[in-house]
């Protein structure tokens, strides 16, 4: 599965917000329109621009105006999965909008868990996630967590990872494990990822980030599919409008190095 990651522009009510919610369902719009283009079999709406990120619950606006992006996404992408990930770690309000917009998948970052991040301590919940989707009659929407998440730490002594994805798939019951590197953009240990597939047994294993055109053949050897963000972006610079050509280019590649049923 190739997922490609609309950066919303900082949303209402975050700190460097310039745009209003309708315009930033537009840019969100605009970018689902290459990438369904472009063939990707999924998108996934986060809000990128929201620095610096709560910990745990965002804002009713920011919910609000998520929202209203999914929404724009999903009409101008219909053929494709749609996801949801409200940064850093609000599970509860992924699901509600993914419940709201008729989405595949939401991924939390902490599903399991503690990490120490730049927010604090994140405390995965997963007994209120999985019980939230259930009384939201959802589900369907599948629930794709991370293991080892960039730009965080361990709270205690580190685990082995086989541990920590068991942890994940079968007690805390996520559908997908995600591999990341050290921070946004960075590739990740391949050596870590091949432990992870050999770990996950049947859960897909996705790369969640530092993907490029160049080490999609080595990924492909340990994962189902990849999530990519920095590297549809001129310069591999998060944040800002997907570029047509890369995004197409970047398709081709997964194509040809995961096979076109991938």
């Amino acid at each position: 599965m190739l997922v490609g990651v609309i950066h919303l522009p900082a949303l209402p009510g975050s700190p460097r917000s310039s745009l209003s919610a309708s315009e930033c369902a537009r840019s969100a719009a605009t970018c689902a329109r290459v990438l369904a283009s472009a063939g990707y079999d999924a998108i996934i709406v986060e809000n990128f621009g929201d620095v610096p990120f709560f910990a745990g619950r965002v804002p009713a606006v920011t919910v609000a105006a998520m929202t209203a992006c999914a929404l724009a996404v999903r009409e101008a992408a219909p053929d494709a999965a749609l996801g949801i990930n409200v940064l850093r770690n609000d599970a509860e309000s992924a699901l509600s909008i993914a419940a709201c917009t008729d989405a595949r998948f939401v991924r939390v970052n902490v599903l399991t868990g503690a990490r120490v991040t730049d927010q604090g301590v994140i405390q995965g919940d997963a007994a209120q996630a999985l019980r939230l989707r259930r009384a939201l009659g959802a589900d369907s929407i599948d629930l794709w967590a991370d293991v080892d998440v960039k730009h965080s730490a361990p709270l205690g002594p580190p685990r082995p990872i086989a541990q920590e994805v068991e942890d994940t798939t079968k007690r805390a019951m996520a559908s997908a494990v995600l591999v990341t590197g050290e921070g946004t953009g960075k590739g990740v240990d391949v050596e870590k990822l091949a432990a992870v597939r050999r770990a996950a047994g049947t859960t897909p294993v996705l790369v969640a980030s530092g993907a490029t055109i160049e080490s999609l053949p080595l990924l492909a050897r340990h994962a189902s599919g990849v999530i990519v963000g920095s590297a549809l972006r001129v310069g591999g610079i998060p944040g800002g409008p997907i570029d047509a050509t890369l995004a197409r280019s970047f398709a081709d590649a997964f194509r040809a190095a995961f096979g076109s049923g991938a």
